[in-house]
């Protein structure tokens, strides 16, 4: 039989029972609807939590610490060689990688912000508590109340942080200027957003190093002996700044893992004031050897697919690394294992429609039984019946997943405007797509549609092959 006689034989029976056909296509069409607004929830809320980890610069960073030995009673397991430092040296070393942007030091440190009552240059500043610190305070250099600032490079300008921010982003890596977080900046002022374009003043701890020959010789560590280790001393100082912008969010929580500052100064000027950071506490004053080294450095990849390849050099040098790879691996496990589910929760209104297309095909066989006998009677072969009763659930299988993908797709715009109505309006969230439907799950939603149609045509057609013609034009 050639293909043309059996499209227009299949067309022309499925347009005899108009009804019980279109029946079974609607049943195909809500199969795949189901299937494909399941799907495309589940690849959109993966497409989101990827698209924010790439957006929050996260996604494409390593956090690099020393190899330091650990304190503790472990000590004597751990091997007897010092790490090595991550100092400068260290810094251009990792930078010279292939795939890497740039490697920048994590600076984090605490300080006490006041606004300026003489403008720029000033020193004067209104009172946000009293000067005088405690004794113990004052050993350390840091001021009473005190917020956490953060250096950031320009490069962390793309930050989603930023997108929404009031005002501008720094004018250049080692300007005077200063970005305030939101809570921070109403600590200052009742209307925060007027602090734009004023002054501010930076009260912080800077670490000086002491030529202390005499004490070093003396020194012992247990690195062995101590001929050269550097002092140091910390002294309180004060710097002015400009605030240039005013931020929502937090720019730095996540992979430092220890939250968001309370303002953020470019890094060069960060560099510039020396400032003692969090974990150099302990160090000022310790005759540590490693002492002059970076708390931590964060080296960002050209492309996130290289990340694992530049944390592995960056592990044979000695250092410790973190990034959300780990982590990235168990969110793509989770949304693997969630699209599965989704996809078999979706699959089974499909596998029902699947049982409406045998009763129509099995009951056309019964009404085209003489039909079906005369064709076998003048040389049709046992295959040209099967191709047809093919031919006509294929046909409703494309008609019904085409359908299906459009009604799933509208489905999918629905729940999607729903979900960003109650984000924006109810959660006060920034509104996000948690909806997405790929030109493949659209073609795979057709294709799966028409495979599951043919799969239910295999019995009737089976068994219309199987008709005796003389039996076949005996009935009646």
């Amino acid at each position: 039989m050639k293909t043309g006689d059996l499209v227009e034989l299949a067309a022309r029976n499925l347009r005899e029972s108009v009804l019980r056909n279109s029946l079974t296509t609607v049943g195909i069409s809500v199969g795949v609807a189901s299937l494909v607004a399941m799907l495309s929830l589940g690849i959109g809320l993966q497409h989101l939590a990827s698209s924010r980890l790439k957006k929050s610069g996260l996604f494409d960073s390593i956090y690099v610490t020393s190899g330091r030995r650990r304190r503790g009673p472990d000590r004597a397991k751990q091997p007897k060689a010092p790490p090595p430092p991550l100092d400068e040296t260290a810094r251009q070393k990792m930078a010279k990688f292939d795939d890497v942007a740039e490697v920048y030091p994590d600076i984090r440190f605490p300080a006490e912000l006041r606004l300026s009552e003489t403008g720029s240059g000033g020193t004067t500043t209104a009172a946000r508590g009293d000067a005088a610190t405690s004794s113990s305070t004052q050993q350390a250099g840091m001021p009473q109340e005190f917020q956490l600032i953060s250096a950031l490079p320009m490069s962390a300008r793309q930050l989603e942080t930023f997108d929404n921010m009031k005002g501008k982003y720094f004018s250049s890596p080692s300007a005077a200027e200063v970005i305030l977080q939101a809570d921070e900046a109403k600590s200052l002022s009742d209307k925060p957003d007027e602090l734009i374009g004023k002054d501010i003043v930076l009260r912080y701890a800077s670490r000086h190093l002491l030529n202390d020959n005499d004490a070093n010789s003396a020194a012992a560590s247990e690195y062995g002996a101590a001929s050269e280790l550097s002092v140091y001393a910390v002294a309180p100082k004060q710097r002015t700044l400009r605030v240039v912008g005013v931020v929502e969010e937090r720019a730095d929580a996540g992979l430092r893992g220890a939250g968001g500052g309370g303002a953020y100064v470019p890094l060069e000027l960060a560099e510039e004031l020396q400032p003692m950071q969090m974990t150099q506490v302990r160090l000022a004053g310790d005759r540590d050897p490693l002492a002059n080294s970076y708390a931590a450095l964060v080296v960002r990849v050209n492309r996130s697919s290289e990340l694992e390849k530049v944390e592995d050099k960056v592990k044979q040098l000695g250092y410790n690394t973190f990034s959300l790879l780990d982590a990235t691996r168990g969110l793509r496990r989770f949304f693997a294992i969630l699209d599965l589910f989704l996809g078999i929760f979706g699959s089974l209104a499909l596998a029902v429609a699947s049982l409406g297309i045998i009763n129509t095909l099995v009951m056309s066989i019964l009404e085209r039984r003489r039909e079906i006998g005369i064709m076998k009677a003048i040389g049709a072969s046992d295959g040209d019946v099967q191709k047809l009763f093919f031919a006509e659930a294929g046909a409703m299988g494309i008609l019904g997943g085409s359908l299906g993908v459009l009604l799933g797709w509208i489905i999918g715009r629905v729940i999607n405007a729903g979900t960003r109505f109650y984000m924006m309006h109810e959660q006060q969230f920034r509104p996000d797509d948690v909806w997405l439907v790929p030109l493949w799950l659209v073609l795979g939603a057709i294709g799966f549609s028409i495979i599951v149609s043919l799969i239910a045509g295999l019995y009737p057609a089976a068994r219309a092959a199987r008709l005796d013609p003389v039996q076949a034009l005996r009935y009646d």
